[in-house]
């Protein structure tokens, strides 16, 4: 079948010429061929010269997602077949280490809004656009053949499929049904995971190496907010935190954050579990005067979109002044964000709002990204979603007019 024809509007081939994988609806000219979601189109400049071979998303404002920028290259099962086994490859070594870790990272693997992570001998994988979408089947076998792995497990339910006109799926795509619950063992950790019903595949495995951080700073009285399963509370505790409280919105996730603690024979008098509000908890816990070591702030996303930004900044600065607050001098502040639409700079910018309008300094220690098993492509900044600072309080100051 000959491939469609996507022609752009005039200058808008500049972000494909610096190997951006994404054109937007309003950078097309015209379409000549087939409109089907997910089909093969070639990308060419308003000059007619070939930019790009790419997915198709009719529904979508990102209307096609670049597979290859090599006009050599045919887009068939081969060439998802090698894009896999690559993806694979890159993370080999990774895989001795720990077993649970992501194989496959989107645009970063040149497999645009895929996403496959693996927990020993289960796949559980994401298909979020029309271009995966179109090559679910071959995807699948070609992970079962370039893993070992005969089980796969799909989790196709995230909101960004509304956005490319496909529908919601979870289910089995080979082999066996996964269990209700399955063990992962993570920095000497042991964590159940719930792959049907958990957050994105069931566990926030990018901040693997964050939680091993706050595990090596851990000591006196920790605060996790947004707990979810506990990842970064069993961390603390053992490295040493004498308390920690952990506080998230959902009981479900803190019934199981407790099974974590009793399966690694960890002190429940050293753990306490509070569901609430964390913006709510946080205000209690100033209004009691509490003092912490070591505060963990990793709520969910708050921003998808830049069209969310200004309502997320509010919120960003708003938990991590209270946390700066709550944190005794010389304490530590573990702060992340997951929204795309907030970028590292204006998150950074944010936090520093917040810790002068609290009247705080603050030294930064480090800064702070997902696990390596989640690459960024440099022609993809917007792959950088996950970003995250630590902090040092190390004194007070004026505090300046504004929020408090």
């Amino acid at each position: 079948m000959k491939p469609s024809t996507m022609t752009l509007q005039p200058g808008k081939e500049k972000s494909l010429l610096r190997g951006h994988p994404w054109i937007f609806s309003g950078a097309v000219a015209r379409l000549d061929g087939i409109h089907e979601p997910g089909t093969t189109v070639v990308v060419r400049a308003a000059n007619g010269a070939f930019l790009a071979t790419a997915a198709l998303s009719p529904d979508s404002q990102i209307r096609a997602r670049v597979w290859s920028f090599d006009e050599g290259e045919s887009i068939d099962e081969g060439f998802i077949d090698k894009r896999i086994a690559r993806a694979i490859a890159r993370r080999a070594a990774l895989f001795a280490s720990s077993r649970a870790l992501r194989l496959v990272h989107g645009e970063a693997d040149g497999l645009p809004g895929l996403i496959v992570d693996r927990y020993d001998s289960l796949l559980v994988v994401q298909i979020l656009a029309s271009g995966v979408e179109y090559w679910r089947l071959p995807i699948v076998a070609a992970l079962v053949r370039h893993t070992g792995v005969n089980d796969v497990f799909e989790r196709s339910d995230a909101d960004v499929r509304d956005k490319e006109g496909l529908a919601a799926r979870v289910g089995v795509l080979a082999g066996a049904q996964p269990p209700a619950q399955l063990e992962i063992v993570e920095n000497g950790l042991r964590f159940a995971v719930d792959v049907r019903h958990g957050q994105k595949t069931g566990f926030f495995i990018d901040q693997r190496d964050n939680r091993a951080l706050v595990g090596e700073h851990a000591r006196g009285a920790v605060l996790n907010c947004f707990c979810y399963t506990g990842g970064f509370s069993l961390a603390a505790l053992k490295g040493g935190a004498e308390h920690v409280l952990s506080i998230d919105s959902s009981e479900q996730a803190l019934a199981l954050a407790a099974e974590n603690l009793a399966a690694n024979h960890l002190s429940p008098e050293r753990a306490q579990w509070r569901c609430a509000d964390a913006f709510l908890a946080l205000r209690e816990l100033r209004n009691e005067a509490r003092q912490f070591d070591l505060i963990i702030l990793d709520p969910p996303k708050f921003a998808p979109t830049a069209a969310h930004v200004e309502k997320a900044a509010r919120a960003y600065k708003d938990i991590n002044l209270l946390g700066l607050k709550l944190l005794r001098e010389g304490g530590l502040l573990f702060t992340f964000s997951c929204s795309g639409g907030v970028s590292p700079d204006l998150f950074q910018k944010i936090v520093a709002g917040a810790a002068a309008d609290a009247g705080v300094e603050t030294q930064l220690m480090r800064r702070l990204s997902a696990a390596s098993d989640h690459p960024v492509s440099l022609d993809f900044p917007e792959g950088d979603y996950l970003k995250g600072l630590m902090l040092r309080k190390v004194g007070s100051r004026s505090v300046r007019s504004g929020r408090q």
